[in-house]
């Protein structure tokens, strides 16, 4: 039998490369797009060399003609996508007055708008052959509003209500549509640039107070696992010390 492919869409180098490596690890051919596919070169060896078949590609996920021809080539030339991870952040800090419409735009774009057309591509494919997978990274703004968050979460919610409906429409056809919701710092050079900003030492906090990309991408494994009796559509993941 060939190997399941995923399709991470947004393989940045914490999240997304967590998850391109775990399901390297368990098997999978790994298709990885990213806005500037060349950065996807490394990880690409890197997953070579333990032995598994992954490929980079330069996609912008906002981009509707783009999102289908990669849809269009994986499937035609790698394999039938078993699981599509949409993986696109988005996740920058601007007070409301300070919030042109190019900023509330583009965030929306890359946290919401890219979504749906993944995830439309995907279920075009998945619908076909009666089965597939499709999830979606979410983030504390996909249920609440914070200060200086109002673009990010309005993209943010708006993806997770993506998520549902697609769960309510494509789960009676066997695909499993899921959101998860990261409700936490993730230990990213960018989360502790932030901290540190803030007069804080992100060296000095106590262990597992970041989570580690790593446990984000171990729940999506146990997600792709779960049988059809049982599956999880929103799952919440945080840290243990975390006041939610």
């Amino acid at each position: 039998m060939s190997a399941p492919i995923v399709f991470i869409v947004g393989t940045g180098d914490y999240i997304g490369a967590a998850i391109a490596r775990r399901f390297a690890e368990g098997g999978f051919t790994v298709c990885m797009g990213r806005r500037n596919g060349h950065k996807l070169e490394p990880l690409v060896n890197e997953l070579r060399g333990m032995g598994g078949k992954a490929y980079g590609y330069t996609h912008d996920a906002r981009d509707e003609e783009q999102t289908e021809a990669i849809f269009k080539e994986i499937e035609t030339n790698v394999g039938p996508i078993d699981l599509v991870i949409f993986n696109v952040g988005g996740n920058v800090y601007f007070p409301l007055m300070e919030t042109t419409a190019r900023v509330f735009r583009k965030v929306w774009e890359m946290a919401c708008f890219a979504g749906f057309f993944t995830g439309r591509e995907a279920a075009r494919y998945m619908a076909r052959r009666g089965r597939g997978k499709i999830f979606f990274t979410g983030a504390s703004a996909s249920m609440r509003g914070k200060p200086g968050y109002s673009a990010f979460s309005a993209g943010k919610a708006g993806l997770r209500m993506l998520a549902q409906s697609m769960a309510r429409e494509f789960g009676p056809q066997n695909i499993h549509v899921a959101h998860l919701i990261i409700d936490a710092g993730v230990d990213t050079a960018f989360v502790r640039e932030r901290i540190a900003a803030s007069g804080k030492n992100p060296d000095d906090l106590p262990p597992d107070t970041l989570m580690s990309p790593r446990s984000v991408a171990e729940s999506y494994w146990v997600l792709y696992h779960q049988t059809r009796d049982g599956w999880t559509h929103e799952l919440d993941l945080r840290p243990y010390g975390e006041t939610w």
